[in-house]
């Protein structure tokens, strides 16, 4: 051992006699680690034994085949202080967690467990860690004899929060306990420390959809904060390198096929930064493992989003109990990666479970889906007219007309019958895109008719899977509707790929489809028609040999039809059967094959999402209401 780490090591030593750190150190050290890395992997790992501590070493070290710098980095750790529920209030709230995510859609407030926050997230030095501890018991033990035997809770509603406040004597014991653990933690660690001494409040939602607060509020008064309640205060730590990553956790595992890309295990966690992914193909991230430190590209149809908190790690805890004397304890029996599950019954993960979820994903799907409402939908055959003025500018007469429309070559006449979406079709578009982001599902490519209504809803589906860079648009006219039902004796002139480019659409000029634009037929017949949107599936479908996941295709109503017969080996319906069926799918309608490999053929299956219904809104003119009108 290098003289210098055997000083830090007897400083440590001597600085925190009689407490756990040199037998947890002691082991590592006679490894071979340095004192720093040591002590490092041991504030990671939450101190819970130096076993943990080791494997998370071992886990840099030698699986990814080169030192992780990081464990020579001297960002230290950040650490938070909450207090958190137990008992039968806190399977209320983890029942409001699924309920609202399940009807609601997710919002910010699932990213973290239900919790009280304390003290803002601070950093300390890896080897006084155990001080922040010591600074736990102390304030713990000072404040137990004055602490609540009940903390009432009140519930408060606002268009973007909906939560507990904690009022009166009980909020002032509770913020009086964080200024005396922020005051013992300066004083032992030498950290500076902002205990929160506004509202304490317990979240339940946060930035959710105005039209989402009624739901929300109706669940939260089920709660019923009056239960029975053990509160414990915890200190938890998190990687502040990945504070504004996303989080993503792998299904299952997946071998390297070539030496820039990462190994996956089950279960194990990948830092995303958003703005870093350019070099990535479709289908295609780059991350960080949190196992090993590696940095490299993994697929993403092998992982599932996680939750914010998934990755911090529980350190020590303090229960405040009159009747029974639990005072700060250290929580052995929970794992240091994982300690608070929001759904009990379904994790951990057991590999039965893991290799059910593979057998479900890792299959072909094709996800077919009608576009959002278009603006001639609602204001007619003369929409254009309705919007145009004289010299050919584009106004807006009414909200639920599109903001603007892109440029076209021959100007605002091409919209006539290539109408875009409406205002109320974009938001559409948006919902389901955020409820397919909430499914889970893995979009890995997407194909849309040139129609611009259709490549609008695409993109902003996409917009809202996060996809919208990752992943290009490849425009297939085959999927264009029954010419026979379009107005005019020739086909609409829809808007180049040029011209959807420069209107900032992701599409790929790469793709070669089954049908050209010229090669559409004004007013074919409907054997024409089935057949077109026939060869064109298979086309797409032969496009994506090797796709694992959801391939989407945004279209028309008809193509629900004509679009999955083909897939599933079924004929055409009769011309008539067809139109009366076609007549009846709304917008945003949807229908999900799934590709069976064992017998060799597709099924219809549930899609992923609900249907979304909605009433109409007439044109209302406030000149009706004055006197004598």
């Amino acid at each position: 051992m290098a003289a210098g780490e055997t000083q830090l090591y007897a400083k440590v030593s001597n600085k925190h006699k009689g407490r756990s750190t040199p037998s947890l150190l002691d082991p590592l050290l006679g490894m071979g680690f340095p004192a720093h890395t040591a002590l490092k992997a041991l504030a990671a790992t939450g101190r819970k034994t130096a076993e943990e501590a080791s494997n998370c070493l071992f886990s840099c070290r030698l699986r990814c085949h080169r030192d992780d710098p990081s464990l020579d980095d001297p960002i230290p750790q950040e650490y938070a202080l909450f207090l958190c529920p137990t008992g039968s209030l806190l399977e209320r709230l983890q029942e409001f967690w699924r309920e609202s995510k399940s009807q609601c859609t997710k919002n910010r407030a699932h990213e973290v467990f239900p919790h009280i926050t304390l003290c803002d997230f601070f950093t300390c030095e890896d080897h006084k860690v155990d001080c922040l501890y010591e600074a736990l018991k102390r304030a713990g033990d000072r404040i137990l004899g004055s602490f609540p035997s009940v903390v009432p809770l009140v519930l408060h509603s606002s268009i973007s929060y909906l939560g507990f406040f904690v009022n009166d004597s009980p909020a002032d014991v509770i913020r009086e306990f964080a200024i005396m653990f922020a005051t013992e933690a300066s004083v032992l660690a030498d950290c500076t420390v902002k205990p929160c001494t506004k509202q304490l409040h317990l979240t339940l939602a946060h930035k959710f959809y105005p039209h989402h607060q009624r739901t929300l509020e109706q669940l939260a008064r089920a709660i019923r904060p009056g239960h029975g309640c053990q509160w414990t205060a915890v200190l938890y730590s998190r990687d502040m390198r990945f504070v504004h990553y996303q989080t993503l956790r792998a299904l299952f595992q997946y071998k390297p096929q070539n030496v820039d890309e990462l190994t996956l295990s089950p279960g194990d966690y990948i830092f995303v930064d958003p703005t870093q992914q350019e070099e990535a193909s479709e289908g295609w991230v780059i991350g960080i493992s949190q196992r090993t430190g590696c940095r490299g590209f993994l697929p993403e149809n092998y992982t599932e989003q996680a939750s914010e908190s998934d990755t911090w790690v529980k350190h020590r805890t303090y229960t405040f109990s009159l009747a029974m004397d639990l005072i700060s304890r250290k929580d052995g029996e929970a794992s240091s990666r994982r300690n608070w599950e929001l759904y009990p019954s379904q994790t951990p993960r057991d590999i039965s479970s893991i290799q059910a979820l593979q057998a479900t994903i890792a299959r072909r799907s094709v996800l077919v889906v009608r576009h959002g409402e278009r603006v001639d939908q609602i204001f007619g055959k003369s929409w254009l007219q309705q919007c145009s003025t004289p010299d050919g500018k584009y106004y807006r007469p009414d909200l639920n007309f599109p903001y603007s429309l892109p440029r076209r070559s021959n100007g605002i006449k091409d919209f006539e019958n290539d109408p875009p979406l409406s205002s109320c079709g974009i938001f559409q578009s948006r919902m389901a895109g955020e409820a397919l982001l909430d499914s889970g599902i893995r979009v890995t490519s997407v194909f849309t008719s040139p129609a611009l209504r259709c490549v609008q809803t695409a993109r902003h589906i996409l917009e809202e899977l996060k996809l919208e860079k990752r992943i290009k648009i490849r425009v297939e006219p085959g999927i264009f509707e029954w010419t026979k039902w379009e107005s005019g004796k020739t086909t609409p002139t829809l808007m180049t790929l040029d011209e959807l480019k420069e209107a900032n659409f992701n599409v790929s000029t790469d793709y070669r489809p089954a049908f050209p634009l010229a090669s559409l037929l004004p007013a074919e017949s409907y054997d024409e028609y089935v057949e077109r949107c026939a060869v064109s599936v298979g086309r797409i479908i032969s496009a994506c040999p090797q796709d694992v996941g959801v391939i989407l295709i945004v279209s028309h109503g008809s193509a629900l039809d004509s679009c999955t017969r083909p897939l599933l080996g079924l004929p055409p319906r009769d011309s008539g059967d067809f139109a009366q069926l076609v007549r009846k799918i709304p917008s945003l309608g949807m229908c999900f094959c799934e590709e069976n490999k064992e017998e060799g053929k597709w099924e219809l299956v549930n899609p992923p999402v609900k249907t979304l219904t909605h009433g109409s809104n007439s044109a209302f003119n406030w000149r009706n209401w004055l006197p004598g009108s």
